[in-house]
């Protein structure tokens, strides 16, 4: 088969994935799973760990999360949570693992349960053995080394014009094309291994073009101080700017099918939700309140389907436009016009079914705060709660190795100051490292910007635990804590210092 003829065939088959075939009818559903299995010989020492770690974004929740699974002392783990659709997921060991092994890929469908088996193959490599369930059926698929993200990394990382970018992009197409044919044969994928493999080519195919287009604008509008010591953009070359609103410089996303329910299940896809969205070259609009959002929500149905040259809004669109709801919680519930109109955009049943169900739970949520969760690593926080009785607990998670975190504390720096004289509030900074206390690095910079103030630095593994029962997997994150020792609600929560006076003031009359 000659290589035109296998494009024909790999597009083939993408059209029949977004037809549904293969697919059963009961993809999407909330229900829990179980992770479940034992690594062979293991010993905490002899590894180098005793956790391994996935970063969980789901596209049907507001926050995202950690989870963390933890290996007991004779190899055995067992793990449960929900999820709302199937999942490729990787546990991982971010550090050195002393044997080689370092994660474990798994296919997880709502309501199953995964048992593995880590153990030694032949050659002498730890290696996952699946014992039924989805894995078991995609087993060739989760274990062939498709190295389509690296493949990726020539487009979203080039620095050139658009026009050699697209010229790019149509390469990196037929050579994903072809690694996915060639990888296929060799490892005699089924139906359905092929058609999740083509849905993990598109979804970050897709990623990858826009990744380079927001970059491409990002080069032309650097921040630039001011006199006045104020950051501001400007536009360097306002002719060139313009092509990031030029639809047709997004052409070949034309071959990626955002109706596809496939691209879900690969891990790149929260991010290019997030990239679709920022991508849309959307006229916003002058007017406000209702009006406004009506504007609002209209502009985005015709620039979502002029970008990506559909009739209809796509799966992909109509979740762009569920993230938006999800993140205009105060709009909607300060005056009742305007979820009908989100809910307007809905077509697919189990995003339509999602958004009501979300917005009934929000809307009789009546509590302001609520107990701290319980589990591992929450006597973390009520040490710190017993050392400062009677005070409200403004809590930053941050790492060392966060750019946002670093520039946030150096900025803020006069203004923490402030609110150090206050009685009535405490700010508390939770970092981490290897080992707890902190690297010489951690210390300098602790010594540097935060002298006066109350820092802790857990190990990694601690941090991961604390991720998991606040429900948070980037930094940098904040928690308030009320001096009676509950978690203050998300839409009430201090983020931050710029406003830290209105938004204490703010929460103290609500709780009034």
């Amino acid at each position: 088969m000659n290589k035109k003829s296998i494009i024909t065939a790999l597009l083939t088959l993408v059209a029949l994935a977004g037809q549904g075939k293969e697919i059963p009818q009961d993809w999407f559903k909330t229900d829990t799973i179980t992770i479940r299995g034992r690594i062979e010989g293991y010993d905490a020492e002899r590894f180098g760990f005793t956790s391994m770690e996935c970063y969980f974004y789901d596209v049907m929740e507001k926050d995202n999360s950690t989870l963390l699974l933890e290996i007991n002392p004779d190899g055995t783990f067992e793990k449960r949570f929900s999820i709302n659709y199937p999942r490729h997921m990787i546990f991982s060991f971010f550090g050195e693992s002393k044997v080689g092994f370092s994660k474990i890929p798994l296919f997880a469908r709502p309501g199953e349960t995964t048992d593995i088996t880590v153990k030694q193959n032949e050659c002498g490599q730890y290696e996952c053995y699946y014992n039924g369930g989805a894995s078991k059926d995609v087993e060739r698929w989760l274990k062939s080394d498709l190295r389509l993200q690296e493949m990726c990394s020539r487009l979203d990382e080039f620095k050139g014009e658009f026009s050699e970018a697209n010229v790019i992009a149509e390469q990196l197409w037929l050579d994903m094309s072809a690694r996915i044919d060639s990888v296929s044969h060799r490892n005699h994928f089924t139906p359905m291994e092929m058609q999740l493999a083509q849905a993990e080519m598109q979804d970050k195919f897709a990623f990858s073009l826009i990744s380079y287009a927001l970059a491409y604008a990002d080069r032309l509008t650097p921040w630039q101080q001011q006199p006045d010591g104020s950051w501001r953009q400007i536009v360097t070359d306002s002719v060139k700017l313009r092509l990031i609103k030029d639809v047709n410089n997004f052409r070949l996303l034309k071959r990626v099918d955002f109706d596809n329910p496939l691209l879900l299940t690969d891990e790149f896809f929260y991010f290019t939700l997030s990239r679709v969205h920022w991508a849309r070259p959307n006229q916003e609009t002058s007017l406000s309140g209702v009006e406004g959002i009506k504007q609002r929500i209209r502009n985005s149905h015709a620039a979502y389907q002029e970008l990506m040259r559909t009739d209809h809004l796509t799966l992909t669109e109509q979740l762009c436009i569920y993230k938006w709801m999800l993140e205009s919680i105060e709009e909607w519930k300060m005056n009742e016009e305007v979820f009908p109109l989100f809910l307007s955009s809905f077509s697919h049943p189990y995003v339509r079914q999602k958004a009501e169900r979300f917005y009934q739970k929000e809307m009789e949520e009546t509590e302001l705060t609520h107990q701290l969760p319980e589990g591992a690593g929450i006597e973390i926080i009520r040490k710190i709660m017993d050392r400062y009785p009677n005070r409200y607990l403004v809590i930053d998670f941050w790492g060392l190795g966060c750019g946002a975190c670093i520039i946030s504390i150096q900025n803020s720096k006069n203004l923490r100051a402030e609110i150090a004289k206050r009685d009535d509030v405490k700010l508390v900074f939770i970092s981490y490292d290897k080992t707890a206390g902190g690297s010489d690095a951690y210390k300098k910079f602790v010594s540097e910007w935060l002298v006066d103030e109350e820092t802790i630095c857990i190990t990694v593994t601690d941090f991961r635990r604390l991720q998991e029962l606040f429900h948070f997997n980037g930094v940098p994150y904040y928690e308030t804590i009320t001096p009676d020792g509950r978690r203050v609600r998300d839409d009430l929560r201090i983020n931050g210092y710029q406003n830290f006076d209105v938004e204490l003031k703010r929460l103290n009359e609500k709780l009034k």
